[in-house]
């Protein structure tokens, strides 16, 4: 498939440090590729480069056909943060609203469409409630239906589901799959191997470092294992024996 975003030699130096070293990879158009590895392997990092926030050292991101950050992409990609990024004084409705104002295609951003990214995210029955009465895990859905309302080209989520109960999760990625399959483009991040059976391709990281990029069936047929947890550590372990 085409690729919405490519990432090429990618390098990310941070106050003397390597953040990201070398990554080559891609993200598929109107599909989910799942960003996996352990806490500060250089995730969120590699969102920040594809979202335009963070400079590159070397190597290039091309992002819907344009270098990551140019001025056209402000209102084609909708970013969710690990920490929630609303107003505490609105309410969840209004939160929705603000943000869904901010794509200039969609201005009049429809009744239905609000209260769509609201469902989806399980807080029908906190529509009116300010945010800042909200729990830390209910402030995160609010930014996941922040992203979700203006329905952009390309999603670039970090770590969604953390903190979310099993159903809100799986319902979650359900409403993940219905935007993949009506052609939106995800890129998700997650340091649960579980989730990646959710995803159409995979980026594993590792220190900064690219691990592999590959579907979970052949990440399962490359290393032998059902459990897709088992097949990232059994990865890690040959390159550790090789290198």
């Amino acid at each position: 498939m085409p690729a919405a975003v490519d990432f090429d030699s990618l390098t990310v130096v941070r106050s003397g440090h390597t953040v990201l070293d070398g990554i080559t990879a891609t993200v598929g158009s109107g599909s989910i590729t799942g960003l996996l590895g352990p806490s500060g392997c250089g995730k969120t990092t590699l969102m920040r480069v594809a979202v335009g926030a963070q400079r590159i050292s070397s190597g290039s991101a091309t992002v819907l056909g344009h270098p990551a950050g140019s001025r056209i992409l402000r209102s084609e990609i909708g970013y969710v943060t690990q920490s929630p990024s609303v107003y505490a004084d609105l309410t969840v409705e209004q939160n929705v609203r603000y943000f869904a104002a901010l794509y200039p295609a969609r201005r009049r951003t429809a009744d239905a469409d609000v209260a769509d990214a609201i469902a989806a995210v399980g807080l029908d029955g906190f529509r009116g409630r300010r945010t800042d009465a909200l729990s830390g895990g209910q402030r995160s859905r609010v930014s996941v239906a922040c992203a979700l309302v203006a329905r952009p080209p390309l999603l670039i989520l970090d770590e969604p589901t953390v903190g979310l109960d099993p159903v809100l999760r799986a319902d979650l990625w359900e409403r993940f799959a219905a935007l993949a399959e009506a052609g939106t483009t995800l890129l998700v991040s997650s340091h649960v191997m579980d989730e990646a059976a959710h995803c159409s391709r995979l980026i594993l990281l590792r220190d900064g470092r690219l691990v592999a990029a590959l579907t979970p069936d052949e990440l399962r047929e490359r290393t032998g294992e059902s459990s897709l947890d088992d097949a990232f550590l059994a990865l890690i372990r040959r390159q550790e024996a090789h290198s």
